[in-house]
């Protein structure tokens, strides 16, 4: 064991220690008070920051919208879409609300619940559509206990973009640009990626398809890098989001999801 300015250089089975010591050092991350959370540090989030705005202008080149929906998610949206609620059980994390008579509310896992009850408030003639929006938030999952810095933490920090269109084609098309884009990101912080579709099994809860990028760490393992999700019409269904079509008869529409998170700043450095 030898030490190169104050890191420890140890063999490949001791990376997950050389790796937190890196973040340490370098000034990115540190660990915080609360357990299974981190604290981004100034240099760790300018690198998020130079993230965000390239990439909030390729999608404006795209023509999608930057917006805001709450934290908080009412119980009962999570069991509208049964498959995808019980992929997310485990991380969810839940308000003790004092009074029995008052729903429990989630902290968000994730967000297609929440804004897919708007958008079925939204959207009512082809004439809205397609509806292409994004939010840039931070996202909690309670199952993990010990913090990875960047890599696996209880709360974290990403983008999600959540899009409503006429039919499969277009959302399909649009799936995979978006996958491309994610790889455009990839491509300026020098992170070489494979593209490729999930299996059934590791798909996303409650999605028809999953499309994702995967990068390298040191240690010769995949990481996944970014993910883009062809969710079909089931969300659509559930929340009962539906439109007047040009043949002026009620359609359901095809939606996607979309998102990648602070674990770029890993491979950033």
């Amino acid at each position: 064991m030898e030490k190169v300015k104050g890191i420890t250089v140890k063999k490949e089975k001791d990376m997950p220690e050389w790796y937190s010591q890196v973040v340490l050092k370098s000034g990115l991350a540190d660990y915080a008070p609360v357990r299974g959370c981190m604290v981004i540090r100034p240099y760790g989030y300018a690198i998020w920051q130079n993230i965000m705005d390239f990439f909030n202008e390729r999608l404006k080149k795209l023509n999608i919208e930057n917006a805001y929906f709450p934290l908080f998610i009412p119980e009962k949206f999570f069991h509208k879409e049964k498959e995808h609620a019980k992929g997310f059980e485990p991380e969810v994390a839940w308000i003790a609300n004092k009074d029995e008579k008052q729903e429990k509310l989630a902290l968000r896992p994730t967000s297609e619940t929440i804004m897919y009850d708007s958008y079925a408030n939204w959207i009512r003639s082809w004439r809205d559509l397609p509806l292409r929006i994004n939010q840039w938030c931070n996202i909690v999952r309670w199952e993990v206990k010990d913090v990875k810095l960047f890599l696996r933490s209880r709360e974290f920090l990403w983008q999600e973009g959540h899009c409503v269109y006429e039919t499969n084609d277009e959302c399909q098309k649009e799936t995979l640009t978006i996958l491309d884009e994610y790889e455009n990101v990839c491509e300026l912080l020098a992170i070489p990626v494979l593209k490729g579709e999930k299996t059934a099994k590791e798909r996303f809860a409650g999605a028809k398809s999953t499309y994702t990028i995967e990068a390298f760490m040191p240690d010769g393992k995949a990481l996944q890098c970014g993910t883009s999700h062809n969710l079909g019409q089931g969300f659509a269904k559930v929340f009962g989001i539906k439109y007047i079509g040009k043949d002026e008869k009620n359609h359901i529409p095809w939606q996607n999801s979309w998102g990648f998170s602070t674990r770029r700043v890993f491979f950033a450095w």
